[in-house]
């Protein structure tokens, strides 16, 4: 004979199979009353699974209204909370970990059944499959997002795959430049076009996308400041674009050392020449005035960058390095052009002083005196090509 349940806790019949299911009225995500079941294999376990539901409706906390699964979730996700929400690049990162990996390894599996089990068996596959360290990193923590969004949303309880471990990266990322390898590119480089550009990657440390969309409003050559509001990015379906910058640090406004004061104002006597040759096919869209523009006044597109950077890195004989790998090079360069410690405190965004002096204190070695040789001859070479 059933147990009797009390007033409000339900009910629990036996069914025909020998197994138990439960019932009670909830609140679903729609606002709705609706009758949800529960099963179990003894009457005890219905009875626990039952009263797991009953604390939730008691918490305030409502059933999904629809049984999703995990690839539907991550569709939604993707079009109406990240592609609204976030950076058209940060989009096309989740969307091709979720179209790549996660969709076709785990899209059938029931959103609110989702396991740290089943988590662990994907991530032992992309193992199998020989799926990089970095990349699989990338995949379990879109992952992350987009359960904590279901969590948020209420259609998840907890967020599983938080208690999978992350695979772990190798922090081995390269080894910035040397005063000395730096400088002999920027004498390599000096008579490109864009040398502007690689002295304010090299010794301020902007990003290529920052030094892409610096436009010359955002120079006060009168105050030595420079304040990057603006990035280029390539988004898809729309080609380059120029966007505000993402957080506040970003826009942060720096010192300008005359070594960068020398090379924008070189840099604006070449683009005013260009202009002149370009005539009729100079062609910037109002407000832009871009410093580092193409022959014909348009944006340039930060990949095509990092191919120019190369090159030139491949013209100097120097070690071969990426352009965010060369932006680290800044402190040490600061140094040697002896910028005043306050001041590369500001450009290297160091909270305290310390840190800087920690870097110029660190500036020592064979190289040193060749080094600021090469570095004074670069200063006093005039304009090349």
């Amino acid at each position: 004979m059933a147990k009797r349940r009390p007033n409000g806790g339900g009910t629990i019949t036996k069914r025909k199979d020998g197994r138990y299911h439960g019932a009670a009225y909830v609140t679903n995500t729609d606002g709705h009353r609706v009758r949800k079941f529960v099963y179990g294999a003894t009457y005890d376990e219905a009875s626990e699974k039952l009263a797991k539901l009953q604390e939730q409706e008691r918490n305030g906390v409502p059933v999904p209204a629809k049984s999703w699964n995990l690839g539907e979730w991550l569709g939604y996700w993707l079009e109406h909370i990240v592609k609204p929400e976030r950076e058209h690049n940060t989009y096309a990162k989740y969307e091709s970990k979720v179209r790549l990996y996660l969709v076709p390894h785990l899209g059938k599996k029931p959103l609110a059944k989702l396991t740290p089990a089943q988590i662990r068996v994907f991530m032992a596959a992309l193992v199998r499959e020989e799926v990089g360290a970095a990349t699989r990193f990338e995949v379990l923590r879109a992952l992350r997002n987009a359960l904590n969004r279901a969590v948020q949303e209420e259609l998840l309880t907890r967020n599983v795959a938080l208690l999978v471990d992350m695979p772990k990266v190798s922090k081995d990322k390269g080894r910035a430049w040397s005063a000395r390898e730096a400088i002999t590119f920027l004498r390599t480089a000096r008579s490109h076009r864009l040398y502007a550009a690689c002295v304010l990657v090299l010794v301020l440390g902007l990003r290529r996308s920052e030094v892409l969309g610096l436009r010359w409003q955002d120079v006060d050559f009168e105050s030595r400041q420079i304040e990057p509001v603006k990035q280029v990015q390539r988004e898809k379906g729309r080609g380059l674009v120029l966007k505000e910058l993402k957080t506040d640090s970003s826009q942060a406004v720096l010192p300008l050392p005359e070594f960068c004061a020398r090379a924008l104002e070189e840099r604006r006597e070449l683009q005013a020449l260009e202009r002149r040759i370009a005539g009729e096919r100079w062609k910037q869209e109002p407000g832009q005035d871009l410093i580092f523009s193409s022959v014909h006044g348009g944006m340039i597109d930060p990949m095509g960058f990092s191919r120019s950077f190369g090159r030139l890195v491949s013209r100097a004989g120097v070690r071969r390095i990426t352009v965010r790998l060369a932006r680290h090079t800044c402190g040490t360069l600061l140094a040697f052009l002896k910028v005043h410690p306050k001041v590369a405190q500001a450009v290297l965004r160091h909270s305290q002083i310390s840190m800087t002096m920690d870097v110029y204190t660190h500036v020592v070695g064979s190289d040193e005196r060749e080094a600021v040789a090469l570095l004074a001859e670069l200063l006093e070479d005039p304009l090349i090509g």
